[in-house]
């Protein structure tokens, strides 16, 4: 190791600014110094605070795309089947609220980034689910309803700090509460339908990896408790999507066209 160290620190010691502005932006200026200057590979807490800022900007990266597939699958088969519009709504609420929490909290971008992100894109499927279930006309009211919880949860004059932590706790509940109705429409229909395996399947990694980042770089209990939760009834929707996997969806009823 030490010859090993020797040979990589001329290189970590003449890093371009920008790189150790960078670096040091991510884990600090004791952590740079530890494993980047010094390469100190016995400094464990300063080793598990850049995993989990590594994983952290891997989670946030992902989600920019994590639910596009989602989006896909419902655009080019017209079909809302196997997808729950309740589900979609109780986490899209779920996620606002934790959004809210964690930014005007203060806490570290890279530990609630993929929430922005990820709320865009709920947004979108849930416009898509109402619009293939037959329920187009309800999309300007979730629409309204949306703008008005996020003007309400991001004001301080509107909504106060202790009254956003109870709601926090209620998010937690209700982000759990929102794998429920999509479990129980794929045992009903007995298929996961248009359920994208690439989402279910990147939300249980993602849900794992927020538990460590969690415990690492944010002391909150309600934001633990929620991914420890979330991540208990993602194994069951991982679960049913390989036990499904082969299913056939149900026929998509067509409505016939009006006569002129």
């Amino acid at each position: 190791m030490d010859a090993l160290r020797s040979a990589l620190q001329p290189v970590t010691h003449n890093l371009p600014g920008p790189i150790r502005d960078l670096g040091v932006s991510i884990i600090g200026e004791t952590c740079y110094k530890a494993l980047i200057l010094d390469i100190d590979e016995t400094n464990t807490e300063c080793i598990k605070l850049a995993v989990s800022k590594g994983l952290g900007i891997g989670i946030v990266a992902a989600s920019a795309v994590v639910k596009v597939p989602q989006i896909l699958k419902l655009v080019n088969s017209k079909s809302a089947s196997g997808v729950s519009f309740l589900s979609y709504l109780l986490e899209t609420t779920a996620m606002l609220i934790t959004l809210s929490y964690s930014v005007r909290n203060g806490f570290p971008f890279s530990t609630f980034g993929e929430t922005v992100f990820m709320t865009a894109q709920n947004v979108i499927i849930t416009l898509l689910v109402l619009n293939y279930s037959g329920k187009a006309s309800g999309a300007a009211v979730f629409v309204a309803a949306l703008a008005a919880g996020a003007y309400s949860l991001f004001s301080e004059n509107v909504v106060d700090m202790p009254t956003l932590a109870y709601l926090q706790a209620g998010a937690g509940v209700l982000g759990v509460a929102s794998k429920i109705p999509q479990i129980l429409a794929i045992w009903q229909e007995g298929s996961t339908g248009q359920l994208s395996a690439f989402a279910v399947f990147n939300y249980l990694i993602g849900s794992l990896s927020r538990i460590f980042t969690t415990l690492q770089e944010v002391d909150d209990k309600l934001i633990l408790y929620g991914f420890v939760a979330g991540f208990a009834l993602n194994v069951v929707l991982a679960a049913q999507m390989v036990y499904y996997w082969n299913a056939t969806a149900p026929a998509v009823k067509k409505i016939p066209a009006k006569k002129q």
